[in-house]
């Protein structure tokens, strides 16, 4: 079960340690599992536990967000969670 909000603009995941940028990953899909981020998922410069990528104008519906990082120590961890836009 997702959360519903407002046609986010951006994803942003936090981490409890640094991520490596090389090895870390995040993508959006549609309820079609059709790719919708605007493809420059990053680590931020200033902040090495922000994995985050860019959304255009969604419509309403039900997406979800895949990631998978890699930290400093070499661990690797992924996941997905699902959300809900109901405004464009």
């Amino acid at each position: 079960m997702g959360h519903s909000v407002e046609a986010p603009r951006s994803v942003r995941i936090w981490f409890d340690g640094a991520i490596e940028p090389v090895f870390s990953t995040v993508r959006v899909e549609d309820g079609d599992k059709r790719r919708v981020d605007a493809g420059d998922a990053r680590v931020d410069t200033k902040d090495s536990t922000l994995l985050e990528v860019s959304l255009p104008a969604l419509p309403p519906g039900s997406y979800k967000v895949f990631w998978s990082v890699v930290a400093r120590d070499g661990h690797r961890t992924e996941g997905a969670f699902p959300f809900r836009s109901s405004k464009p």
